[in-house]
């Protein structure tokens, strides 16, 4: 890759990760109820679901995914369902139980786990990725052309992930400052990220 195609990929990765989406959402719902640490967590989950989806677009086998769409369908709602089933449980939690993030006893594999596999289950992150990263590259038939600038853009939103969880942090006090409120935020975060992989559409 020329200077220029990694300066535009950079660039153009930075701006999608700037706009939220359901691993965002995940990430910014985890810092603000367990810390930082918890929030970063999630982000290393998310990046290795990500990971995952480009080597599934690295090796192309992205088409071989439309043959199990029906039974991919159905992975994605649960993990849909479930993101809402901790936001209604985050929405009713008591306020004195959030009042200490940081002695969070949430184990960090949980949440590992729990942004891992909304990333890997996301379908517009996937079709996305076959569409978008094939532009970086000048030769197409090379084997495993894909993999230098796969590498680049999950290096950009491994870092892009890690700011909002930072940015989520540095709020962490101001939420601690509106009481109550807290847990209706955490709640309706987690509640859009599984209505955003809800409405996700595995389409070309």
């Amino acid at each position: 890759m020329s200077i220029e195609m990694i300066f535009a990929l950079v660039f153009a990765t930075a701006a999608l990760v700037a706009i939220p989406g359901p691993n965002v959402a995940l990430i910014i719902a985890n810092t603000i109820s367990h810390g930082f640490r918890f929030g970063a967590v999630t982000v290393l989950g998310t990046t290795l679901g990500v990971a995952v989806q480009l080597s599934i677009v690295v090796l192309g086998f992205s088409a071989l995914l439309a043959l199990v769409a029906d039974a991919f369908l159905w992975v994605k709602w649960l993990g849909a369902a479930y993101l809402v089933y901790l936001g209604i449980k985050s929405w009713r939690e008591r306020t004195e139980m959030l009042q200490n993030a940081e002695a969070s006893t949430t184990p960090l594999s949980r949440l590992f786990w729990q942004g891992m596999l909304l990333a890997m289950i996301n379908p517009k992150t996937l079709i996305f990725s076959a569409a978008f990263l094939p532009q970086f590259v000048a030769d197409q038939s090379a084997t495993y052309a894909l993999a230098q600038p796969a590498l680049l853009y999950l290096a950009v939103v491994l870092c892009g992930d890690l700011c909002w969880a930072a940015l989520a942090r540095s709020a962490t006090p101001l939420f601690r400052s509106i009481g109550h409120l807290r847990n209706k935020l955490t709640g309706l975060l987690f509640i859009g990220s599984g209505v955003g992989l809800a409405l996700a559409r595995f389409e070309r």
